[in-house]
């Protein structure tokens, strides 16, 4: 059984990390499944990365329903995501992919390996990390430093810099670095500025970013359930495997989000673990499901592919729709043609 931190939990750093999407609409995860785990309901409970003060869980308060969930943080990835397939929770909420290191391993493979589950909200939350250390503690004295591993190139030049004989050591999370700062294991931890008073420790340096604009996005994920309704700035996610190894087969895939003028946001390859040179494609386009030209792609991958997973359509974070639309890819012109197609077999067509 996961654990019980009260509906509705806050850190007192959070309303401060709001991000400039927080407010963003769509759906949640369809809350049917209602297994009693220590008399809560799942309906009402989210899993998230923790331990408390990650940026996972900053981004996920910045989520309006968060107030009224109980917030359960977990260990790893997998366990925030298995407890959704095994009814304990509603959704998960987890870190998929930074604009420095990119994809989240962890992430995109449970969602490509694992039981089926759907993305139903995504958030972006700018980062930058600080250097925590216990009270005291100064620059010259950190010997040691810890952070999740995808912290690390994006603080790398800085610690080269400032920190160039330190040794390195990855933790679970960046807050589970700061824990382990605490406990007196390390000398320092980068991880964000909020969870300095939870553990404890002072944030010696701040605002430290190789790449300044730096940005990590997480999504909200659930059981499978039916899609939510197109906003007209949405994003639509895919996992596809392609039909065999030969001259061409990526460009056959891409092809069939081309030719109807669908737009591709990311296309991560990923190991099946089936053998050397086999490979999944995860895959974000522009678009929302319903919408005839990633509909018509969708199908067209599902014909020629042996496997297509779908992983959801839900709005985009930053709202925007597509901005170059190709002439004839709308849901009109897709009506249009249907109509001269039944015109044609009817041999009314104006041919």
């Amino acid at each position: 059984m996961i654990g019980n931190r009260g509906p509705g939990h806050r850190n007192a750093f959070l309303p401060g990390a709001r991000n400039r999407y927080g407010d963003c609409f769509g759906t949640t995860p369809p809350m049917h499944h209602t297994i009693r785990n220590g008399g809560v309901m799942s309906a009402t409970r989210y899993t998230y990365l923790g331990p408390a003060g990650t940026f996972t869980e900053a981004a996920l308060h910045t989520l309006p329903e968060a107030a009224t969930r109980e917030l359960v943080p977990l260990s790893s990835v997998a366990l925030a995501l298995d407890a959704v397939r095994g009814g304990e929770a509603a959704g998960a909420f987890v870190p998929i992919e930074n604009s420095v290191e990119g994809a989240v391993t962890a992430t995109n493979d449970e969602l490509a390996a694992g039981a089926p589950l759907m993305i139903y909200r995504e958030v972006l939350l700018p980062i930058t990390f600080a250097l925590l250390v216990r009270p005291g503690t100064e620059l010259s004295g950190v010997k040691t430093v810890t952070s999740h591993p995808v912290a690390q190139p994006q603080v790398r030049k800085w610690l080269a810099a400032n920190l160039p004989d330190a040794t390195w050591e990855s933790a679970a999370s960046n807050a589970d670095g700061a824990r382990l700062v605490a406990e007196g294991r390390y000398d320092g931890a980068f991880a964000g500025e909020f969870a300095a008073p939870i553990y404890g420790l002072d944030p010696l340096v701040k605002e430290i970013a190789d790449s300044h604009g730096a940005t990590t996005r997480f999504v909200l994920v659930g059981r499978p359930g039916r899609v939510s309704s197109p906003t007209g700035a949405d994003k639509t996610s895919m996992v596809v495997w392609l039909p065999d190894d030969h001259p061409g087969a990526l460009l056959e895939l891409l092809q069939e989000f081309a030719v109807r003028g669908v737009n591709l946001m990311r296309i991560e390859s990923r190991p099946t673990g089936e053998g050397l040179g086999n490979y999944c494609f995860l895959i974000d386009c522009e678009g929302h499901l319903s919408e005839r030209r990633v509909a018509e792609a969708m199908m067209g991958l599902r014909r020629i592919c042996p496997q297509v997973r779908f992983l959801g359509s839900y709005p985009r974070a930053d709202r925007q729709g597509s901005k170059h639309r190709r002439p004839g890819t709308s849901d009109e012109d897709f009506a249009a043609a249907a109509d001269w197609l039944s015109r044609a077999l009817d041999g009314r067509a104006d041919i």
